[in-house]
Order: structure tokens, then sequence, then C-alpha cells
């Protein structure tokens, strides 16, 4: 470390303290009762500020550079600006001892005699706290936090921003030892806030804020009156009594002095981020020094040593760029590095360090010797058993124990000194002298010898891997190589300042200069690129440069000088030049280059460097060739220029060597076809037909379509032309290429049948299996394009085919929700069966969704193709009548259940009461066994239960509520149905009789609740339900005797015999199949000597049901218009019911046998133009 004086000055005054602006321009200093203004750059006086009338004795400037204070002895506090003008003014009781700004906050602490002040530019006042001792010095910790104050009697107390006490720390010395300056360290590195302290005990002293002491005590030897950090915190500058200013460590290890001066320094400052110094001094001078800290460190190949914070040795790893560090607690002087060795001098020792192993990438040193002498020396060179101390024109070897063993003097000044290696203590040194003389001095011999002399002074010095070279960079910058042996001068190259041999290659040196690396190869011109700093060594491709105090290792390709061998075609030199380090591309020159100079084994080599199987494939071959004895070097060198891309050159030796087929196959291979046809000429047409295919195939593969089906079509490929053109969508193009086909060629043709159907042109695909005569794809392409009429043409004249079409025909009815043309379609395919799952599946679907008017009416219509199979196949009969009974039933039960499930789930309902009443009560009684699913039996009983509720059937109600009580109940009708629990028993227990169902057959009247289900408590007659209302029919079912025949019975219906005493007259109206009976004029009713009256009175004789049957003398009495005719097909027979009160006309429908109220009918009719149940359509004009 050196102080360099930039400029000095002298007041006339004592300069007691001073202070920078923060962006380090302009430095204030307290002089006598003045504050003097410096420019900081060359020690011009700006201004002095007067505005004291007595002697200032502190300064500080605030850290956002807007203002600065100074205190004086008389007792005030001045506020400067940034532009040198006073703003404000206050006093203390006594004399300004220091102040201090807040760095965060800009808050003013200024310390009196007897108390110190907070001020801040947002105050009014200045709030004053009282001391019990004189405080001397002040300051602020980095994050404005907290305010160290220094006393006299020997206390420091440290207050937060309000000047409360946090922590007071109570120094041995007392009194005796005043603390006369204070500083935090201003590091941000730090994890603890460290204050260093000066006292006049003459100590320096470290405290964390908590006033616990670091370390011990460091004694000074003179009263300090000053103490500062660098602007990082790293060093700390002291001044005081001994007329001097002192550079430490942060932890308190003197390095050194800064500038000597004639009386006490009584202030020092660093400026802000630099390493310029300021003293201040009792005699009025002022100096103002810059810091130059040298470098200290050594090398060895990829390990360098060098000096850090001046007291430690950091080792790092060139290669892999691992440090370690090194505390010698002490100020490190020189460093030398050798193998598994370090030497590290300290002021009053030297310490030897070895590594823990032999390990080429172990960083773990360990201290080996301690030789505890004061050296003076200039050089430092270590060894394996030794170390050389250099100083001037003296060598010195001296052992580890500190034994000098050897001495050597030289002519001149030794300029630069090396270890070269050798055997361990037969080191050779490698010493350059002022004089020119180069010698070579080995450890253990006490003779140099002299390598050679020449005429200017040696600034630095390499010798080459194999010890035959030697360059050196003399005074005048000139790199000069030498061949040891002759000491011949090689070449010599300007503007050098260090260099250093590669010591993987004999022949290659790099050397730096003026801004450049030079890289010079054998003999070959220089090759120069931009690098700042020194060369210090050359390893392979790695460059090793320091550059002001960093090393760095800078990879550089050995691309140019790898190039300068490949121009003279000196390959494998070029190979030894890329294996230090080139580039990929670098690589492949090197490897194409080789394999046109057929240098096949460097190309190999090369090639397998960058990985390139291809060319790798072609070198193997043509090795392989070789042994077979192949000695045609033009048929070689053609395949290389064919992998080369360089086409016609390789087709002229192929031409030459006699294989122009190899010329012709390379061509088509790279679809150059007008090349191909050139080299072919006019040759065999075999062969141009094949090359015109070759040509179509190159052109398809290029995205030319078109181009390619034309030339495919002339080279006769019909096939590929095809699959184009169907890929393409060209249907004009495809019918053009069908059309031309002969019928014979079938494979073709049905491609292009498969591409219209493919591209939407049933026309074309038709025309095209018409030619074929492919009459089974002709049906599939009509069912697939649901072209039916065009299908059953076909079908009717080619029978066989019928199944191929109406099968999907009916599937495609169903699919579209056109159930009955579908039914038919299967019968007519004989697929019954079929017919029977999509209706199942459709019916399941239905209640899955909850659409129960579509369940109930796809059960009527499974229940009737049910009875149409029982019909068709004798066999099932049974089954199937079981099947249509059980789902005619479940049709009634979905189609009342649609009412119940409509009131419950939906918000509004437009049934009547009584409707619902008759539904659930007809739902209650058929429930009896199991429910089917989707029917909810809570809905059923709640709909029961409500309606019951309302019409007055309070026992009904009773009974349903209590039955819904044994059931799970959804949470949106459960308080409901709580309620109505609770009201209908405050309701009498019976049914209004209005409600209560009459047998029309046996005039009973039925509980509302039947344990027999739908039929007659007395006659076990079962009631027929109208299908709107649900309310009982005034019909009796009756049979025919034994022998009358359905055709019989109708027959003497029809004879309407007269009767006695009755005159009524009935009008009968039939539309579209429906039967209407209607009263024009009502006289009394049936009278007594009614046959069929006669046998509905017939007694009961027990429990089982006995219908009633009537003989042909009972059927001739009756009228046709009281009788009613269910005609079912057979097997099943028909049905007849006589109507018992011909007043109320009953319409049944012809197609489901559901018998309504006519009034309801009609009304049912006009709002769906269908029949409700089973939805058979009702012309408008029938209607």
């Amino acid at each position: 470390m050196r102080a360099v004086l930039t400029w000095r000055d002298k007041a006339e005054q004592c300069i007691y303290d001073l202070a920078f602006k923060p962006d380090g321009t302009q430095l204030i200093l307290a002089a006598g009762n003045r504050l003097l203004v410096y420019d900081t750059s060359d020690g011009t006086l700006l201004q002095p500020l007067k505005g004291h009338k007595d002697t200032v004795y502190c300064v500080a400037y605030a850290k956002d550079g807007k203002r600065f204070a100074s205190g004086s002895a008389d007792k005030s506090i001045i506020i400067w600006t940034s532009k040198l003008e006073g703003i404000l003014k206050y006093t203390h009781n006594d004399s300004i001892q220091c102040v201090a700004y807040n760095p965060i906050t800009h808050q003013l602490a200024s310390c009196s005699s007897s108390d110190f002040g907070l001020w801040s530019p947002e105050q009014k006042s200045v709030s004053k706290h009282k001391s019990s001792s004189k405080i001397t010095c002040c300051s602020w910790t980095n994050d404005g936090q907290y305010l160290a104050l220094g006393m006299s009697n020997g206390v420091i107390s440290i207050r937060n921003k309000n000047g409360e006490e946090k922590v007071k720390i109570e120094r041995p010395g007392g009194s005796l030892s005043p603390i006369w300056s204070i500083c935090w360290n201003p590091s941000r590195e730090e994890h603890n806030d460290i204050l260093a302290v000066a006292d006049w005990g003459q100590k320096l002293s470290f405290y964390q804020l908590s006033g616990k002491q670091i370390g011990k005590d460091r004694p000074l030897n003179f009263d300090p009156c000053c103490i500062s950090y660098f602007t990082k915190g790293e060093y700390i500058l002291v001044g005081g009594s001994d007329k001097q200013v002192s550079l430490f460590t942060k932890d308190g290890v003197r390095l050194g002095t800064v500038g000597e001066q004639n009386s006490w320094v009584w202030t020092c400052r660093v400026k802000p981020d630099s390493n310029y110094v300021v003293v201040g001094c009792q005699d009025g001078s002022i100096s103002f020094y810059q810091l130059i800290f040298s470098t200290v460190h050594g090398l060895y190949k990829d390990r360098y040593a060098f000096r850090d914070s001046m007291t430690d040795v950091i080792v790092q790893h060139l290669i892999t760029e691992q440090k370690v560090r090194i505390k010698c607690r002490e100020l490190v002087k020189k460093i030398a590095i050798y193998k598994n060795r370090l030497a590290i001098q300290l002021p009053e020792k030297i310490l030897i360090y070895e590594l823990y192993s032999d390990d080429s990438a172990d960083m773990h040193y360990r201290v080996k010797e301690k030789i505890a002498k004061k050296f003076e020396c200039n050089l430092l060179v270590v060894c394996a058993d030794h170390i050389i101390l250099c100083q001037e024109k003296r060598l010195q070897c001296l052992s580890f124990s500190g034994v000098k063993e050897r001495e050597w003097q030289m002519e001149s000044l030794i300029r630069y000194i090396k270890v070269i290696g050798g055997p361990a203590g037969r080191e050779g040194l490698l010493v350059g002298l002022k004089n020119g003389q180069i010698l070579k001095i080995f450890v253990d011999n006490l003779f140099a010898i002299v390598l050679l002399k020449q005429a200017t002074a040696v600034r630095c010095l390499d010798m080459s891997a194999s010890r035959n070279k030697l360059a050196v960079v003399d005074e005048n910058d000139t790199c000069l190589v030498y061949d040891i042996h002759t000491k011949e001068l090689l070449f010599q190259e300007p503007n050098a300042n260090s260099v250093a041999w590669n010591t993987q290659c004999e022949d290659m040196l790099c050397f730096s200069g003026g801004g450049y690396l030079n890289i010079k190869a054998s003999t070959f011109p220089v090759h120069q690129q931009k690098l700042q700093g020194f060369v210090v060594g050359y390893n392979g491709s790695k460059i090793f440069c320091l550059h002001v105090f960093s090393m760095s290792a800078v990879e550089v390709p050995q691309s140019a000088p790898m190039y300068q061998y490949l121009d003279r075609k000196m390959f494998r030199e070029a190979y030894q030049i890329a294996c230090l380090g080139v580039t990929d591309t670098d690589w492949r020159e090197l490897a194409m280059e080789a394999l046109e100079g057929l240098e096949f084994e460097t190309a190999k080599k090369a090639f397998t460097r960058v990985q390139d199987l291809r060319y790798l494939e072609l070198i193997s071959s043509i090795e392989e060739r070789k042994k077979r004895g192949e000695t045609n070097n033009d048929l070689f060198l053609a395949d290389v220029f064919s992998y080369q891309g360089k086409f016609h050159e390789a087709a002229k030796l192929y031409k030459r060597s006699g294989h122009e087929n190899l010329a012709l196959d390379m061509y088509t291979d790279l679809c150059m076809f007008e090349y191909a046809k050139d080299f072919l000429g006019s040759g065999d047409p075999k062969e141009t037909k094949m090359l015109i295919t070759k040509q179509a195939d190159w052109a398809r593969n290029i995205n030319e379509p078109k181009a390619a089906v034309e030339m495919y079509i002339s080279a006769g490929e019909y096939t590929k032309a095809i699959e184009i053109s169907g890929s393409h969508g060209w249907v004009d193009m495809l019918i053009d290429i069908a059309r031309k086909l002969d019928k014979a060629e079938r494979e073709p043709l049905l491609m292009c049948a498969q591409y219209f159907k493919k591209l939407d042109s049933p026309g074309y695909a038709a025309e095209t299996y018409l030619k074929v005569g492919d009459l089974k794809s002709l049906v599939q392409l009509y069912v697939d394009t649901k072209r039916w009429d065009e299908a059953f043409a076909l079908g009717e004249k080619h029978p066989e085919f019928k199944d191929d079409i109406y099968v999907p025909y009916a599937q495609w009815l169903a699919e579209n929700d056109r159930f009955e043309e579908a039914q038919k379609a299967f019968h007519k395919a004989g697929r019954q069966g079929e017919a029977v799952r999509v209706l199942e599946q459709l019916t399941h679907n239905a209640v899955v969704e909850s659409r129960f008017n579509d369940a109930a009416y796809y059960y009527w219509m499974l229940s009737m193709q049910c009875l149409d199979m029982a019909q068709a196949d004798p066999a099932q009969k049974d089954v199937m009548l079981e099947k249509f009974h059980h789902f005619q039933h479940l049709a009634e039960l979905y189609h009342g259940y649609q009412t119940i499930h409509r009131y419950t789930e939906e918000p509004f309902s437009f049934d009547l009461p009584e409707t619902l009443f008759n539904i659930s009560k007809f739902l209650l009684h058929s429930l009896t066994k199991a429910t089917p699913l989707g029917i909810s039996k809570v809905n059923t009983l709640f709909t029961l239960a409500k309606q019951s509720k309302a019409l007055g059937a309070y026992k009904l109600a009773r009974h349903a509520y209590d039955k819904l009580r044994g059931l799970q109940i959804p949470a949106r009708i459960q308080k409901s149905i709580e309620l109505g629990t609770l009201t209908i028993r405050s309701k009498p227990f019976h049914d209004s009789e209005e409600l209560v169902p009459l047998c029309y057959r046996c005039s009973t009247n039925n509980p509302l609740l039947n344990n027999l289900g739908n039929v007659c408590i007395n006659c076990r007659q079962p009631f027929i339900f109208s299908a709107s209302s649900y309310e009982v029919l005034h019909l009796v079912e009756f049979y025919l005797e034994e022998g009358i025949t359905d055709e019989e019975a109708v027959a003497l219906i029809d004879l309407e015999a007269p009767r006695h005493k009755r005159e009524s007259k009935w009008q009968e109206a039939a539309s579209n199949g429906s039967q209407t009976l209607r009263l024009d004029e009502t006289v009394n009713s049936l009278g007594d000597d009614d046959p069929f009256t006669a046998k509905l009175s017939f007694e009961q004789g027990g429990s089982e049901f006995v219908p009633v049957v009537v003989n042909r003398s009972v059927l001739r009495s009756m009228s046709r218009r009281d009788v009613l005719i269910k005609r079912w097909p057979p097997p099943l027979q028909w049905q007849y019911f006589r109507s018992l009160l011909p007043d109320a006309s009953i319409t049944m429908c012809p197609s489901c046998f559901q018998m309504f109220h006519s009034e309801d009918y009609e009304l049912l009719v006009l709002q769906h133009a269908c029949c409700p149940y089973c939805r058979r359509r009702i012309d408008d004009a029938g209607s």
C-alpha cells in the first residue's frame, strides 16, 4: 500500500473537523471561526463561509447532499444548504462539540458539553436532552435507529431516535480513558452493527449494538483524535498525537502509514466511494492523498493465490472456480505458490503451507512450517523444500527451517524470477536481469548457467514445455523467441507486456499488450483479439489473464492457428491444435478438408469429435473397399463430393471412373431430373419411364400434386394418381381417370368409387359401381347416403338385398323418432325383435328422464308390438300375450302418473283437484305389488293426502299421511307433510259421501280405500276408468255365451229389436272410426224388462268374480248405441261393454280402445290433434 500526495494546502488556524459532500465533489473544513469549501479534484478553495463568532469545532453533511451543519464554540449550530447559504441557526447552553446527520431520516444530532439536541426539517423546535458528562463525539447506525454518544468520562451512551438511552457501555478506564472518537461500520454485509471506539487511554476497541465488546482492546501508543471508516467498511483510518494517519483493517490490525505530518492530526476522512484520504492538522495543513493498493499474488499452472483485505490470502482454482480463504490477521507482504506449496510473508515471519492431499482438485491447506524472522525482499519464490528470497542483485535459498543454504550474487538487478520445475530439492529457476542476461539456476547448485544475453532489460520470461524455446519480453515491449540450444532468435513481435507458452503444445505461445491478446503458432502470422490485462498462463485453450486485481480464465478457440496449418495441408498438426480447443464448426471444417485430402485417419477423428455418423459411415465404407483392393481415388473422391453436395464434380468423377449408373442414381435420388435427363441423353425408353415415375414421386413429395398426377397417368401409374387426386379432393380428375379406365381394371375403379363416397359425390360413385357391376356396394352407397327411393327400386329388382336395405332404413327411422314407420320397416325386414329392443330402450330413457307421457306411449306401442309377435309366431304366443298385458298395465300407470309428477314437481298445475284425487287413488289401488321405475309412491300419497283433505275425504287423507310416515320423505316436502299430518287430526274421521264410487253392476257404494284394488267389493266387477279424468265410467263388461262368434254378436246387436216402453231416441255418430252415443230425447231410463238388467241383478254366490254372460236373445235386445266393442286383433278376443247411462256420452279411441267422456275427448283432441293416449292423428275435417 502506497499513499501518493495529490494536493496540499494550509489554513491559518487548526483544522478541527472536515466533511465531504456525499458525491465527493466538495470538501468542507472547520478552520478557526470559518468554514472553508474546497474542490476535491484539484484543491482549489471555492469559498470561505462566515457565520460563527468563535472557533468551529465540528461539521457534518447530510446523506442526501442537500444541506450541512456546523457547530462552534459560540454555542450555536448553523444549517447550510448545498449552495453554501445559511438557512437556520439554533443554540445550546455550552460550546458545540460534535454534530451528525441521521443517514436515513436526515435528523441532526448536535452535542455540547452538557446536553445534546435532535432537530429535523419537519420540526420547528429542537428536542434537547441533558448529559451527565461532556459529549466529545457521536455517530448514527446505518439504519438511522440509534445514536452512539462518546463522553469524556469514558462512557458510551446509545440512544434511540427520540433521545432515550437504550444501552450504556461503561469501560474499565473510566475518566482516565476519555472517549475521543467513535464511528459505526458502514458496511451492509456485516450481520451486526459494529462501533469502533478510540480513547485517550491509547486504545482502539470494537463493540456490538448490545454493548458487548468484540475481541480485545488494541493498543495504539498515541492519543487518537479521529477515527473513520472507508465507504464499504473494509478499512479504518486513525489519526492523532503521533502526527500521522494509520491504516487499520476493520478488525483493528495496523497495515501502515498514510501520511506523516508536522503536527497533531485532528481529523481525517475518506472521500466517498474512493481510495482518496484527506488529513487536517493542528498547524492548519490540509493534505489530500491517493491510496494505491498493489497486487500481491502468485500463480502456478491453474492455482492462483492473491491478497484480499490486506490480511487474507485467497487461493483460487482457475479451472473449477473453487476458492479458499486463509486468514493471517497481519499484513500480507508477499505470496508464492508452487505445486502443493504456498508461502506467505508477513511483517515478522514467513508461513509455509501445504495441501492435505495430492488430489489435483484439493483446496485444503495446512501450515507446514513457520520461519519466525523478518526479511526484506523484492520477490519471493517457493519450491518443494526451499524458499527463494530476491533482494535487488542477490538471491538467497533458505530451507523451511529458516537456514540459509545458498546465495547467488548477480551482475545486475533481478527483474523476473520463475520456477520452471524439476525434482524436489533440485528445481530449476529462470532468472531475468536488468542487463539483459537470462540465467538458469538449480536450487542445489551454486553455479548459475547463462542461457543467453540480449541487449535490452528483461521484463518477463517463459520457457516452452519441452525446454527448447525461450520467450522474453524486454523493456521495449518486444516479445523475442529464442532457440535455447542454438541461441538463435527465431522471431520477434512488438507490443508485448507479458508472455506465456502453451503447456500442451510446443509450438504455441501467447502474449498480451496494448489491449490485445496475440496468439502465435509455429512461424505463422500472429492472430489478434481484444483482451484487457496481462497474460500469466496458457494451458490448452485456456489463457489465464490478470486484470487489475482479478484473475480470470479466458476460453480462447484455437481456430486461427488451426486454419493456418490447414492452408498448408498439414492435417495432423491442425488436428493437434484443434485438440486444444476449437469450435464445432472448426472441427467440421478440419474433417472436411482432411476428407477431401483423402487423409482418412484425421478425418475420422474429427468426424468422431462432432459425432457425424453419416461421414463416419462413408469413411468406414471407403476403408472397407480399400481393404478389398479398390484403389480408384477418383471414385472415393466422387463419393466424398456427393456427400458434400458438390454433385456436378461428383458426376464428372463418376463418369471418368466409368460408373455412369452411380451418377444417374445420385441425380434421381436428389430429384435433379433435368440434370439426369441431360446426363442420360437419348437412352433406353424403359429407363426414361422409370425416370418419369421417380420425377412424379418427387413432385408429390415437394407438394406439387397436380404435376405428380399428370406424370403418374403418363407413366401408367393409375393407383398413385387416384390416391393423390382423392386425398386432395379433385373429383373432376378422378371421374376423368375412372372413365378412361377399362371395367376390367377393378381395383383402381373401386378406389375411385371409395373416394367419390368420401368426397360426397354419390352420383359418380354409383356410376363407377355400375361400371364395375358391384351391386352390393351400390346398395351400401344408397343406404349410407339415405337415398332410400333408389335403394327400394334396386331392392325390388334384386330381392336378395332386401335385408341390407330395410334394416338400416328402420334404424334410421327409429333414430328420427318415426317409430311406426320404423316398426313397419323392421317388420318388412323380419326384425321384430330389433323393433322391440329399440322401443324398450326408448321407454327406459323416457322413464329415467321423467317423460312419463312418452313412457306410456312407448309402453302402449311395445304392447301392440308384442301382440303382433304373438299373432305372427304361435310358439311365443303365451309369452308375448303376458308381455302385452304387462305393457298395457304399465302404459296406464305412467299415463296417470304424468299428472301426479307435474303436480308435485312443477310450480303450477292446471289439473282439477277431482282429477288429481281420482288419479292418485287409481295409482294407490294399482300399486299393490312392485312399484315401476320412476313412479314415486311418496308423490302419489302426498297428492292423495292433499286432494283428499281439500275434497273432504278426511279418513282417506289421514290414511295417506300415516302411510307417508313409513316412507323416506324428500326435504322439500317434509314440512308440508308434517303440517298436514297435524292439521288432519282436527278433521272428522269420515269421507264425504259425494266422493264414494258406485258400482254400476250391483249399485254398491264402494269405500274410497279398497283393499281389493280397482274392483267392486260386492260383485268383484272391475271398474272401467276414463283415460283423462279417471272417473269410474258407467260401463259394464259382458261376455258372449259359448258358441256365439264376434261377427254373429255384432249382427244381433245391429238388429235393433224394438223394446216395450222404450221410446228414447239416440243419435249415433261415427267419425274416423270413433263411436259416439248422444241422447237427443230422454224418456224413462232403462225399463225393468231389459234382459241385460236382469243379468246384472243376478245374486253373487261367493267371493269369486262371476262375469255377465249374454245369449242371443239378450244381444238382440241391445241397442247398437249402448254397446262399445274393443275389437282386438287375434289371438285376443273382442271385449264388449254396455253403457248403463245412455244420456252420458262416452267415446272410445278405435286405436288404443281407451274410454273417455266425450266432452273430455273432444277437448283433448282439439289441444293435441291426436288421441292423448296412443297419439293417433285426427284429421281436422273429421274432428
